[in-house]
């Protein structure tokens, strides 16, 4: 302990804690220590500043002398030195679960462990917090004003919910566990209700590289997990992995009801953690991840799973990745990993009446599933007991084994009994996951002291369909050493927030910039999704055509049946039309030239009359105009050039004809008149006629 400071006549002393971390100060803030009621309070400032944390940890004195009880952080009895370590223990909140793992103080016998533990649960029991500044003003009361938009609400939720299903099932994730013996490395995926373990692969890790430091190994480390990735055949770069319960804090906190805004707004304020989970350490150092759990609108209050691990440890779990060329898209805290496992493979039947728990000589954990909600208990062994299970063994048993035993199971039969007690349902049934070669000695020992509880090694890929070019991969007999791969093989990214339609301990990120990651997944999604949709919209328009196409031709056959009948009708009232029209010609043709003679007048009938007795026998005429005096045009037609000479000498010897000449001569064009041949010759005759 470093320097003492003393105020208020001594009663309060002021210091930073030497408690260290992994080599470093757990905390470099100001902590308070005094004696009230026979029990010592221990609470910490929030702050490296001197004078600011002395001001803050005086009033904190001051308030507790006046029975204005703050939050403390541990609470001793009986004045004993402690050895800290980070625990996990379930709290009771305002008559609600929660789920705490913190930094604790623990005292060195099981028996004084119990009584700091319900010194805890009891001020915490007693604690009552002011949650009304988290309400907006009249919430409760437009609460009603909201239910038009209800249906509209519910329609969005619906749409986001089938376009977050969508999502997740075409994500393609490798789940990736580093542990200080192996790297194990699996691809799963779905078919129907079905899971299929498409790539697997292991990797015995060098323990003198590791020297039991992951994170001072991070080249060999990501060497390894390329060789994994490679023998495994995994070809996508997007990688899932967890940290150890020892790097995390994980808490189930109870907090007023509130909407998704105002929970936001609370989160941004930095008030919402600051009263409902108070860290020793500030909140900036953590990277943080919520997610509500349940809403109760009669009590007016809510559920939200905390939980929150250093941005240090976050990231260098994440850049050994990087180094690997690999792209951490998630990062979980292994006890819900087992959790995904355990879900994914015990039948809901049997999950109510099954806890899981993990043996190591890391981490000791009892995790039961209650409502989906994980209650995590933390059993409590000292670094020397932890290395001493692996000696352990049913052929040589010695009396320093069997104290171990026997603290594992006393603290395994506590956790039952509590859970047994506040939700009357009994656990009949642990499963074990541990990497210990020893580990069915150990369940040998745990039969004995715990005889009425069923224990059995976890298998996580009872419910799998293995392909056989996997089947000697995982041919071992403790495949509880897949548990927490396989349970981060089934996580996907959830960039639409899928698992809030679902329960929150399936979507559990420590990713730092897992918002951005999200958004970009989406727009590439959505860029998909709607190139897809494009495609569709052109497809069905296709498909429309042809239909209407289909039914086109249908009906114009059905209408083509009669053709070659219509068809000879059509020809045969054609010739009778062409015959009409042509006798109709040659009657306008008559009338012009009936509308040109003046019958009243001798001379122009004369004329007219010689004209008509000049044409020959091989000459026709088309047109006659008479100007009413002098002057004769004549048009027409003749087989020959002799015919229209013989023609114009005939006019030429009338008597009141003064001169007949030939003005043109063509070849008519066919333009259909049945008596038009190609062989005659077309002509026109000027006549001036004697006026006497």
């Amino acid at each position: 302990m470093s320097e003492i400071i003393k105020a208020k006549n001594g009663k309060l002393h002021i210091y930073v804690r030497q408690d260290t971390y992994k080599g470093k100060l757990k905390s470099e803030n100001w902590v308070g220590r005094t004696f009230f009621q026979g029990k010592q309070k221990v609470i910490s400032s929030g702050t490296k500043d001197l004078v600011e944390a002395t001001k803050i940890l005086e009033k904190w004195y001051d308030d507790l002398q006046n029975g204005i009880e703050g939050s403390p952080e541990a609470e001793i009895t009986n004045n004993q030195e402690k050895t800290p370590e980070i625990a996990v223990s379930e709290v009771n909140n305002q008559n609600k679960t929660q789920i705490v793992k913190d930094q604790e103080i623990r005292p060195k016998t099981t028996n004084e462990e119990q009584k700091s533990k319900k010194g805890i649960l009891e001020k915490l029991k007693n604690a009552k917090i002011d949650f009304s500044f988290f309400k907006k003003k009249g919430s409760k009361d437009n609460k009603n004003k909201n239910t038009p938009n209800k249906f509209i609400q519910d329609i969005t939720k619906n749409f986001s919910s089938k376009i977050s299903k969508a999502s997740v099932s075409n994500e393609e994730i490798a789940g990736v566990d580093i542990t200080n013996d192996t790297i194990k490395v699996a691809q799963l995926s779905k078919e129907g209700d079905s899971w299929i373990l498409d790539k697997i692969s292991t990797r015995l890790l060098d323990k003198e590289q590791v020297n039991n430091n992951i994170l001072e190994a991070k080249d060999y480390i990501s060497e390894e997990i390329k060789l994994a990735i490679a023998n495994a055949k995994i070809t996508t770069s997007n990688i899932a992995l967890s940290v150890p319960v020892t790097s995390a804090i994980i808490r189930v906190v109870t907090s007023p009801l509130m909407t998704e805004n105002e929970l936001q707004n609370a989160i941004e304020t930095d008030s919402l953690w600051e009263n409902l989970v108070q860290l020793t350490d500030n909140l900036n150092d953590y990277s943080v991840f919520h997610q509500v759990i349940s809403r109760n609108s009669k009590n007016n209050t809510m559920e939200i799973l905390f939980v929150a691990s250093k941005l240090s440890d976050v990231n260098a779990y994440s850049s050994i990745i990087k180094k690997a060329g690999l792209n951490p898209v998630i990062i979980d805290v292994k006890c819900f990993t087992l959790k995904n496992a355990f879900d994914n493979t015990v039948s809901q039947d049997n999950k109510i009446q099954t806890a899981i728990l993990e043996v190591g000589i890391d981490d000791n954990y009892l995790i039961i599933v209650h409502n989906n909600m994980p209650i995590i208990t933390d059993i409590f062994l000292r670094p020397n007991e932890k290395d001493a299970l692996l000696n352990i063994s049913s052929d040589n048993r010695n009396q320093d084994a069997e104290t171990i035993i026997r603290r594992f199971a006393m603290q395994l039969k506590q956790a039952l009994n509590e859970y047994e007690t506040k939700y009357n349902n009994k656990i009949n049934n642990i499963r074990i996951v541990s990497s210990l070669r020893n580990i069915e000695d150990i369940i040998i020992a745990f039969k004995k002291n715990l005889p009425t509880t069923g224990f059995k090694i976890f298998d996580p890929l009872n419910e799998i369909n293995i392909p056989k070019y996997n089947e000697d991969k995982v041919k071992i007999d403790n495949k509880s050493i897949f548990t927490s791969v396989i349970g981060l093989g089934y996580r996907k990214l959830d960039v639409f927030g899928y698992y809030k339609f679902v329960t929150a301990v399936k979507n559990i990120n420590l990713l730092p910039n897992r918002e951005a990651l999200k958004r970009q997944n989406k727009i590439k999604f959505l860029s998909g999704f709607a190139f897809k949709g494009f495609a569709a919209g052109i497809a069905a328009l296709y498909l429309l055509l042809i239909g209407l196409s289909f039914f086109e031709y249908n009906s114009n056959k059905n209408k083509l049946e009669n053709y070659v009948q219509i068809k000879t009708e059509f020809d045969k009232i054609n010739a009778q039309h062409s015959k009409i029209k042509k006798q109709s010609s040659d009657m306008r043709a008559a009338l012009r030239l009936g509308k040109l003679v003046n019958s009243n007048q001798n001379f122009s009938y004369r004329a007219l009359a010689q004209v008509a007795r000049s044409v020959p026998q091989r000459v026709k005429f088309e047109t006659l105009d008479f100007n009413g005096s002098d002057q004769i045009i004549i048009t027409g037609l003749a087989f020959s050039d002799q015919d229209i000479i013989n023609f114009i000498a005939n006019l030429n010897s009338k008597g009141l004809i003064e001169l007949a000449s030939l003005q043109a001569m063509n070849v008519p064009q066919n333009t259909g008149d049945l008596q038009a041949a190609s062989n005659k010759k077309g002509f026109t005759i000027l006549c001036k006629l004697k006026i006497s």
